[in-house]
């Protein structure tokens, strides 16, 4: 049986497109750096979708499946030894290359992990960087450290080669521990690597002075650690509370959720298909609920960590976690830690090496239900019976570490038909060495020796709607005090409900002041009840926009953070908040931006929505060493789509394994 459109790529298909590339580049070193799915058209998919609920996908004589596709990113290296970046698309069951584009050398494609290994050997060869280590007196037992990290937005004039940098750190080895926090002992020296040559081209040297200082000045000693202090996290290093009793998610009766295909997953009423790619991670296809369309796709995008520290090289200092590397490469397998609770499914996904082999990157979704409190509940204070049901969520979840941080990616779905998406920031604060009593206008001293530098994290998510249909209009909804007046608002209670469609692509903000919310509709559906359009409605969370100046190259890199809510109209392959290409990148191109700019009717067409929300993050004490989760969502409820309260018909039932605590539990012990 052929896979699903959506379905993720398996490894054997994975093998038909590598051999299929190599076989259009006979003479040539193919590089590879990623294969994954190709999603169909959309029109196609609609047909075929359509057939699908019928049970007769591409049975109609005017219809057929969509060409199974694979994306095929990677670098051909000729006698010159530069790599040249191209892009194919493989029909996988044509075997042939039906698209092929090489990609013009203003571009840079996203980082691979191998490359991480290559900036870590050139240091190691490099006599440039060994002769400024030796200038570093580092005490006995203390090894380098060295951190990969993408190199930022290209200054203007600059020569656009490929580079990769490394922030640089010592690791207490004396404990015996290789888990050990070497965060905690930065050291201020930056290795520059030109990734084409692998080669060690500039070392760039870090002002560790405070306020009052010189931008530039190096106001350091030799012995740069002698102030730094041990920083750990790891449980075998710490004292660990010992009062803590287990909490155990049990379902005896097994989960409410079916899971069929590897990619179909059906729960109370709800239907999706679930898949994975290296850029976005886990992304959401062909959401329903009760027979109804809500998403055609749901993922997040793009997210973007500019800092605010204005020393050279830090104005450089900005991640693209999906554009430079790619949330999927660098998912967390799941099934090693606490991440999920309860009866799980995991989902594995494929990666490749250099040479396109591939193999399965397992557990890197997780799916699980939980229980988030009350869902509904009224007390008929007459009788005294009160009828209370459960928040239960079906939970589509991926984490990501990507150097220092950690972010949790999360979608949950309701009884009541409303869909959260998550995220949670944790992990390290990224951080750079202070000279002893300092303190800094750029960041907190978070231990000693240690400044946690201020940033920002912007991410977008993507929300692609088919509300009963494809054919949608989004208005925004605010809340306005209306004036005095003797017929209409005689005692000045009244207050307006304004609505206003977005009929041209465009740019909006939260408004909180005037509860502004934003709705999806099918202006063709009418709810019989209110008589108004259907619609699922989000409040945009009014989060602080990106600080950093307009016209900076960190604000020109990332234009899709001017906005909390963007408006487009739907084209295929339009996926990236912030466009295609983001490493060193000085301008953002193809984003929504650029989308917005070709001003196309929004009103009553396939559309597309993008939600820019974030975290401006001056670091506190708390965030060391490693920081408490610090928790985004934005929450899609449906708004006049059903006749009724959804989840009314959830059962009512006492939990019969909830038990009172004892008195002897409770009582002081002597």
């Amino acid at each position: 049986m052929a896979p699903h459109p959506f379905k993720t790529l398996d490894v054997n298909e994975t093998n038909v497109a590598r051999d299929i590339i190599l076989s259009c580049h006979p003479d040539v070193v193919v590089d590879f750096r990623e294969i994954f799915l190709q999603e169909p058209k959309k029109e196609l998919m609609k047909q075929y979708l359509e057939l699908e609920y019928a049970s007769r996908p591409g049975q109609s004589p005017n219809s057929k499946r969509p060409p199974r596709l694979a994306k095929c990113q990677y670098d051909v290296i000729g006698k010159d030894r530069i790599p040249e970046y191209h892009e194919s698309v493989v029909d996988l069951e044509a075997k042939k290359r039906v698209k092929h584009e090489v990609i013009g050398k203003e571009h840079h494609a996203s980082l691979t992990l191998w490359e991480f290994q290559h900036l870590i050997e050139a240091c190691k060869k490099s006599e440039m960087f060994q002769k400024a280590m030796a200038e570093l007196k580092l005490p006995d037992g203390f090894e380098l450290v060295v951190e990969p990290w993408p190199y930022g937005g290209l200054d203007l004039g600059s020569e656009n080669n490929r580079y990769f940098q490394g922030l640089c750190f010592a690791q207490d080895m004396r404990n015996g521990n290789a888990d050990s926090n070497f965060y905690a002992y930065p050291l201020p020296l930056i290795p520059v690597m030109d990734a084409h040559k692998k080669e060690v081209v500039r070392i760039d040297r870090l002002a560790t002075g405070g306020k009052g200082d010189s931008l530039t000045g190096q106001t350091h000693s030799e012995r740069i650690i002698d102030h730094c202090q041990s920083g750990e996290y790891v449980p075998e290093m710490l004292e660990t509370r010992k009062d803590m009793k287990p909490i155990n998610i049990t379902q005896p009766d097994g989960p409410s959720f079916k899971v069929s295909d590897e990619s179909l997953v059906e729960w109370q009423k709800w239907r999706f298909r679930v898949s994975f790619n290296p850029r976005e991670g886990a992304v959401l296809h062909d959401v329903s609920y009760d027979g109804r369309s809500v998403l055609y796709r749901l993922s997040f995008s793009e997210m973007t960590v500019p800092y605010a520290d204005p020393r050279p090289p830090f104005h450089r200092k900005q991640a693209f976690d999906f554009g430079d590397g790619g949330a999927g490469n660098c998912a967390n397998n799941l099934a090693l830690g606490c991440d999920c609770l309860g009866v799980i499914k995991y989902f594995d996904g494929v990666v490749i090496d250099s040479e396109g082999k591939p193999k399965v990157h397992p557990n890197v979704i997780c799916l699980h239900e939980q229980d988030n409190g009350i869902g509904w509940k009224h007390t008929n204070w007459r009788t005294g019976r009160a009828v209370v049901t459960r928040y239960r969520e079906l939970v589509i979840q991926f984490i990501i570490t990507l150097a220092n941080y950690e972010y949790v990616f999360a979608y949950k779905l309701d009884l009541a038909g409303g869909i959260t998406t998550e995220v949670r920031a944790t992990g390290i604060v990224s951080v750079v060495n202070i000279d002893p009593g300092k303190t800094s206008e750029y960041g907190n001293v978070v231990s000693g020796g240690v400044l946690a530098q201020n940033h920002q994290h912007i991410f977008c998510l993507r929300i692609d709607p088919a509300i009963d249909g494809h054919k949608n209009t989004v208005l925004h909804e605010e809340s306005h005090t209306a004036p005095w007046d003797q017929t209409t608002n005689p005692n000045g209670n009244f207050y307006q409900v304004r609505k206003t469609p977005i009929t041209r692509s465009s740019g909006h903000d939260a408004a909180p002041e005037h509860n502004r919310i934003f709705k999806i509709t099918n202006p063709s559906k009418i709810n019989p009840i209110s008589g108004n359009p259907i619609a699922y409605k989000f409040a945009p969370p009014p989060t602080q926009k990106l600080l950093a100046s307009p016209g900076s190259i960190q604000a020109q890199r990332a234009l899709f953070a001017k906005h909390h809510v963007w408006v487009t109209k739907y084209r295929d392959d339009e996926l990236f908040a912030a466009g295609r290409f983001t490493l060193q990148s000085q301008v953002e191109k193809g984003g929504v931006s650029d989308m917005v700019a070709r001003n196309e009717s929004t009103e009553n067409e396939d559309v597309v929505v993008w939600n820019s929300f974030g975290l401006t993050h001056n670091p506190r004490v708390e965030d060391w060493p490693v920081m408490p989760c610090d928790i985004f969502q934005v929450n899609l409820r449906p708004s006049d789509f059903f006749t009724k309260n959804p989840a009314i018909d959830v059962p009512s039932t006492k939990n019969e394994a909830s038990v009172l605590v004892g008195k002897e539990c409770c009582a002081e012990k002597l």
